[in-house]
C-alpha cells in the first residue's frame, strides 16, 4: 500500500481500474501467484464491477461478483451501521459495533433497522439472481480470491465480502482497492492476508472525492461487463 495523499483523482472508475491492474498484476508476479492457479476475482457491485473489468482481464482470468449491501442507519442511510454480503445461499452480516449499539439504545429506530436489513437481504438477492444468471454457484473452496471494490471509507461492505469468502471456503483473501479513504480499518488488517491499493487519502472524506467521474454504476452496466467478460 501506498500513502498518497497528494495524488490525482481518477478519471472514472475504469481509469482507476487500469491503475490497479498494474498494482495486482505486479505484487501477484512477485509472489508467483499467476501460474496454475491464479485467483479468483470478485467485484463487489455495482461500483466495484468496472474497477475490476481491467483487473481480471490483466490477470487472463473470467471477472464475477460478491454482492454485498451497505445497511444504513435509520434517518442517515449513508452512514453504514453494518453490511450483508452473500457467497450462494449463506448471508453474512457485519456490525459496525458503535452505530449498531447507538441503534439498539434508541429503541424506537429498531424496528426501522429491522426492516432497513430485510430490504437490503432482498435487495441483495435480487442482484444475485440477476447478475449469476447463466453462471454456476462461486466454488471458492482452497481458492486465492481477490475482492475489488471502488474504495473504502468505513469498510463496512469490504468486510462483509471478506468474511463471506471465508465462510465460503477461501484459502487466502486479498482486497484489491484503487483508494482508501482515511486510515487503513484495523478490521481489514486482522482478517484479510493483503491489501493492495496504490492510493490511501487521509484528507479525502468520502470515496467518490477521489473520482472526477463518480457517477452511479446501473444495473444494466454491470450485466454488460459481465457478459463481456464471459466472452
Amino acid at each position: 500500500m501506498e500513502n498518497g495523499g497528494d495524488s490525482r483523482p481518477y478519471a472514472d472508475r475504469s481509469a482507476a481500474g487500469a491503475v490497479l491492474a498494474g498494482v495486482v498484476a505486479e505484487a501477484l508476479a512477485a509472489q508467483g501467484a499467476e501460474g496454475d492457479d491464479p485467483p479468483i476475482v470478485l467485484a463487489l457491485p455495482r461500483g466495484g464491477v468496472p474497477v475490476a473489468e481491467p483487473v481480471a482481464a490483466a490477470l487472463g482470468v473470467p471477472l464475477n461478483v460478491l454482492i454485498v449491501r451497505k445497511l444504513g442507519m435509520p434517518g442517515q442511510p449513508e452512514v453504514a451501521m453494518g453490511a450483508v454480503a452473500a457467497v450462494g445461499e449463506t448471508i453474512v452480516r457485519v456490525e459496525n459495533p458503535e452505530l449498531a449499539e447507538a441503534v439498539r439504545q434508541w429503541g424506537a429506530d429498531a424496528k426501522e433497522a429491522e426492516q432497513i436489513e430485510a430490504a437490503e437481504v432482498a435487495e441483495l438477492r435480487r442482484r444475485r439472481a440477476d447478475y449469476r444468471r447463466g453462471r454456476s454457484d462461486l466454488d471458492l473452496a482452497d481458492r486465492t480470491v481477490l475482492l475489488v471494490d471502488d474504495g473504502v471509507a468505513t469498510g463496512a461492505t469490504a468486510l462483509a465480502a471478506i468474511r463471506a469468502a471465508r465462510a465460503a471456503g477461501a484459502a487466502r483473501v486479498i482486497l484489491a482497492l484503487p483508494v482508501i479513504v482515511g486510515s487503513v480499518p484495523a478490521a481489514f488488517l486482522e482478517e484479510v492476508d493483503e491489501v493492495l491499493c496504490p492510493w490511501i487519502a487521509p484528507r479525502l472524506h468520502a470515496v467518490g472525492m477521489a473520482y472526477l467521474d463518480f457517477r452511479q454504476v446501473s444495473d444494466a452496466e454491470v450485466l454488460e461487463i459481465l457478459e463481456q467478460a464471459k466472452a
